[in-house]
Formats: structure tokens, C-alpha cells, sequence
């Protein structure tokens, strides 16, 4: 019958199949094995950012090789030291004026060396161009940058309690290299890279060794390295600065930058994040802050005369190389080529979007008299009447007069 051409395969057909099937099943799994090494090792700083993906890579292991934390954190600290003594130790010029820099040895300026550092702090609102003035002081060599360090507080201002204890605790701890408890501002900065990438000596780093950037023992010993440390704030009231410049330990030195609350409405409103929050939008609150850190600056320019100052935004914009000398003075900065390099790429044209501070910087303060119509003007004048007197502005009368007028009275003092 048909059926009978199908024969029972032989015994040692059964041990060959077998055979065949086990190789198979192996290499099957080599093949496995090979392709999750190649993946475990290749070259990963492409595919992951410098924030949360790299804190979930294991503790053991990263891009491929093991991680020794102590080895590449005294690797970092010794490339940081050599820049430091090449850009700032062997040639750097202290200020010589009446506020006693010029004696002053920079290599004991450093926490790594018990030193105190010089500590620069600005305080202003939203867009009132502390940004820009933030960036020219981070040009001098040797700075280390806290960019805008209570970012993880939201869209407010801090003008007392519950807020106002926290936020000084942030900003104490950073001025003095303490990173140890400043959990939450570390694990928004993963998530908000920029945080860190103003503070640009610190970015290079974190580019460099990802694993690093938010580990607690890596800041506080780099940021120990540096003589020079700047922080920009624009959602702390001046009045609460005055617990910081009483702490002798820290000396800071305190600039109040102040703008026009017509420019500043004018800036927000191309801002996103602005629209709807009520301590950003309502030109009433921005007016009574206005108002109250005037009062803040005449009490503390009485008690701290060398230590504190006021500006507005708009007379060094005028004069931006004028304005940043007098200002690195202050702060006991030197005025050097980096810091004239930098002046040079910003204030001359306008590049980049709304965060740019690419900038033709006497046209910049002033955009709001073609971009605001006049009823926004009028607006924002009824209800800042008083902080635009004491700052020193001009009403515009007409939507004519808005056109042209010089909106800044000159040779403003405060007093």
C-alpha cells in the first residue's frame, strides 16, 4: 500500500536529529548572550541626556566600565584645579579702589583652602535683564555660577512665610559649597538641566563625566575649588537678603537690579510660563515689589554702603562696557578680555529667541513703547504710580508721546 513508502526513521536518525536540534538550541544562545554584551557596552552618552536617565543606570556600571566615583572625582578635581591656576592664580588683578581687594591673595579665596570666597549675588524679578548681567559676571575666570537656585519653588515670589526659610536655607547651603541637603533642588535639576548650564565651568564637566553632575560629594568639593561665586535670584524680596549680608561669614556683596515695569510686562508676555500666574502676570504685585525693595534698598544702602547697590537695568544697557566695569568694581571683579569678549558678542545684535541674551542692548530696554499698545500702557501705569516714581520713569501721556519718549529721568540716585 501507499502508506508503506513512509518507514519508521532508524535509531540513528533519532540521535542525529537530536544532535542537530542541541547545536541549534547553543547557538541560539551564544547568539543571545553576544548581542546583550554588545548593548550593555556600547557607548551611551548620545543616546542618554545629563539629567534622570543617567541616575538609573546601576551604581556599578556605567557606559560600560565600572564606575570608581572617588578616581573621577579627583581626576575632575585636578583638571579643574590646573584651569584655575592657568586662568586666574598667575595673573589676575584685583580692582584698585577704597574697597580693600588689592591686597587680597586670591589663592586663599577658595573653601578647598579654608579661604572665603568673594560672593556676588543679584537680586531682581522676571526679565528685568539679571540674566545678562548674571553671564558677565560669570565671564570672569574662576567664577562658579548658582544660576536662579530656588527654580524648583514654581512661578512665585518669596516675600516672607512659609517660603522664606527654605529658600534662605537654599541659598546658604550653595553659597557655602553644601550640596549634602539639597535633595529636592538636585532631582529637579535632572529633570531641568538648565539649572547647571549657565554655570558653564560646572556644565563642561558634567558633559564630560554625566555620572557626576548631581552627586552631592562631587559638587561640594568642586565648587570648593573656586575664589569667585556669583548667584542670580528673581524670586527672592530684597528685604530678605539682609539675614545673608549679616552672616560675616559669607561677606556677600548684594546688587538690586530694577527695570522699567513696562519693559518687563512687555518681555513676559512672550513668555509661556507667565500667562495665568498671578505673581508673574499682575502688574499690581510686580509694583508693590517694586515699591517695597526700593524701601529694602534705601534701608540697606544706609547700612551696608559697601556692600550693597541699586541699579536699573536700563542705564547700563545704555552703556554696557561703562556699566560692567562700574558693576565688576563693585563686586571686586576684574574687567579683562573675557569679560570684554563677552560684552562684545551680546550687546551689539539681536540672535536667538526670547531667552537670548544675544542683544543690541540700546534698543533692548525699550521695546515695549512700539510693542505695548497704549491702553497696556495706561494700564500699567495706573497701577505702578508709585514704583515708577521713585525708580524714575516717565508717563507716557498718549499713545504720540509713547512713541517717542526717553521713558528714564537721568542721573538717578538712590536715596
Amino acid at each position: 500500500m501507499r502508506y508503506n513508502k513512509f518507514k519508521e526513521p532508524s535509531q540513528g536518525g533519532k540521535k542525529c536529529s537530536t544532535y542537530v536540534i542541541a547545536i541549534i538550541i547553543l547557538l541560539c544562545l551564544i547568539s543571545f548572550l553576544f548581542s546583550e554584551s554588545i548593548v550593555t557596552t556600547l557607548p551611551s552618552t548620545h543616546l542618554l541626556g545629563v539629567g534622570r536617565s543617567i541616575q538609573s543606570l546601576s551604581s556599578n556600571e556605567i557606559i560600560g566600565e565600572p564606575v570608581n566615583l572617588t578616581r573621577d572625582i579627583e581626576v575632575v578635581l585636578q583638571e579643574q584645579r590646573r584651569t584655575i591656576n592657568a586662568e586666574v592664580l598667575r595673573n589676575y588683578t584685583f580692582p584698585d579702589e577704597k574697597l580693600n581687594f588689592s591686597d587680597i591673595d586670591i589663592r586663599n579665596l577658595s573653601p578647598e583652602n579654608n579661604g572665603t570666597p568673594i560672593r556676588s549675588v543679584i537680586v531682581a524679578t522676571w526679565r528685568s535683564g539679571s540674566t545678562f548681567l548674571g553671564d558677565v559676571l560669570n565671564s570672569v575666570p574662576g567664577n562658579f555660577y548658582h544660576y536662579e537656585p530656588l527654580l524648583d519653588h514654581g512661578i512665585v515670589q518669596v516675600r516672607g512665610p512659609p517660603l522664606a526659610n527654605n529658600a534662605l536655607n537654599y541659598i546658604s547651603n550653595l553659597l557655602n559649597c553644601n550640596y549634602t541637603d539639597m535633595e529636592n533642588y538636585l532631582l529637579y535639576g535632572q529633570d531641568h538641566n538648565w539649572l547647571f548650564t549657565h554655570n558653564t565651568r560646572l556644565w563642561e564637566k558634567c558633559l564630560l563625566y554625566p555620572h557626576l553632575c548631581w552627586n552631592p560629594q562631587f559638587l561640594n568639593k568642586f565648587c570648593a575649588l573656586f575664589p569667585f561665586q556669583s548667584m542670580k535670584l528673581v524670586r527672592l524680596r530684597l528685604h530678605l537678603i539682609e539675614e545673608l549680608l549679616e552672616d560675616p561669614k559669607l561677606g556677600i556683596r548684594v546688587l538690586l537690579v530694577v527695570r522699567d515695569p513696562r519693559g518687563i510686562m512687555q518681555s513676559r508676555k512672550h513668555r509661556d510660563w507667565c500667562p495665568g500666574q498671578p505673581d508673574c502676570w499682575d502688574p499690581t504685585l510686580l509694583c508693590a515689589d517694586l515699591t517695597a525693595d526700593y524701601s529694602a534698598a534705601i534701608r540697606l544702602k544706609k547700612k551696608y554702603p559697601d556692600r550693597f547697590r541699586a541699579v536699573r537695568y536700563e542705564d547700563i544697557s545704555l552703556n554696557p562696557y561703562k556699566g560692567a566695569q562700574s558693576l565688576l568694581k563693585f563686586f571686586g571683579r576684574h574687567y579683562g578680555p573675557n569679560v570684554k569678549r563677552y560684552l562684545d558678542t551680546h550687546t551689539k545684535r539681536n540672535a536667538g529667541g526670547v531667552s537670548s541674551t544675544f542683544r543690541n542692548s540700546r534698543a533692548a530696554p525699550f521695546h515695549w513703547r512700539s510693542d505695548l499698545s497704549h491702553s497696556e500702557v495706561l494700564s500699567i501705569q495706573r497701577k505702578c504710580v508709585t514704583a515708577m516714581s521713585v525708580w524714575g520713569y516717565v508717563k507716557a501721556h498718549n499713545a504720540t508721546h509713547q512713541k517717542t519718549l526717553d521713558p528714564i529721568k537721568k542721573n538717578f540716585i538712590l536715596d
